[in-house]
């Protein structure tokens, strides 16, 4: 049709894995500044379920290093915690200098699932939207690098995944009840969300949003531009000489015999 622009063109295999092993290199090269520097770098990843977060984070995280890269993944409140100041939970997860820390979900919580699902009340709703902005300047005004990540994928897409997680046992575990009840609830996530942009997709702490129908297009996009808004350089590694090892002296191994081998389950399969 005249005027109707063209689908955007699926990227192969091969162009994807390319790209992502430069942006991989890219990030390694990124988290090396942010140790050197000292810098503290906070991401955090919203979504409906199924967007996608899981994947992306584990692609940021692949070759980085665990003592310095951080995964905030929280589970429900304790009771304890239920009594704490909402954002208390969070703040004992933020980096130290030379750390980055990706929040799979954060105080977030309570603008979405939590409002949405009723496990919280109109007045601590209320409250969080506004303490929100003022939290985030905060950490801002402390030197914390926040970039904030909205995961959006369409409700056709979003069933797709959720029909593919049932079918297999390694995805199975990913739905849970509240997710199965999320589905049935889809306008009123889409207005939570539209409320918690309102008040908290402010000039100096703004949302970017990912459009995730196409993992790998979305994975590649959110990398790319995640390394584009860290101010980092490039830094050089201290070299390194493999010095020969000196031989061993009057050292003997002991015995195979001595030992518990795992079995050699590999072999049964040539």
């Amino acid at each position: 049709m005249v005027g109707m622009a063209d689908p955007p063109r699926k990227l192969s295999v091969a162009v994807y894995e390319r790209e992502l092993l430069r942006l991989q290199t890219e990030l390694v090269r990124m988290q090396e500044w942010v140790r050197e520097e000292r810098k503290r770098v906070v991401v955090v990843f919203e979504g409906r379920d199924a967007a996608g977060k899981g994947g992306l984070i584990m692609r940021i995280t692949q070759y980085l290093n665990p003592r310095l890269v951080r995964i905030a993944a929280l589970p429900a409140p304790s009771d304890r915690e239920r009594t704490e100041w909402y954002f208390q939970r969070y703040i004992a997860h933020l980096p130290a200098g030379g750390e980055i820390v990706l929040y799979d979900r954060s105080w977030y919580n309570r603008a979405g699932v939590e409002r949405v699902m009723g496990f919280c009340t109109d007045e601590e709703y209320e409250r969080f939207l506004r303490q929100c902005p003022t939290f985030e300047r905060m950490l801002l005004d402390d030197g914390v690098i926040l970039l904030k990540y909205w995961l959006s994928i369409s409700d056709e897409e979003q069933e797709r995944r959720f029909h593919d997680r049932l079918q297999d046992p390694l995805k199975r575990w990913k739905l849970s009840p509240v997710d199965l009840q999320s589905r049935q609830k889809w306008v009123e996530y889409s207005k939570a969300k539209d409320v918690m942009f309102a008040h908290t997709d402010t000039p100096d702490s703004p949302w970017w949003e990912v459009d995730t129908d196409d993992k790998r297009q979305a994975r590649l996009n959110c990398i790319a531009h995640l390394l584009s808004l860290v101010p980092y350089q490039d830094r050089e590694l201290p070299k390194v000489k493999l010095q020969k090892r000196p031989p061993p002296g009057d050292y003997t191994r002991p015995s195979r015999d001595r030992y518990h081998y795992v079995p050699d389950h590999a072999a049964t399969l040539t």
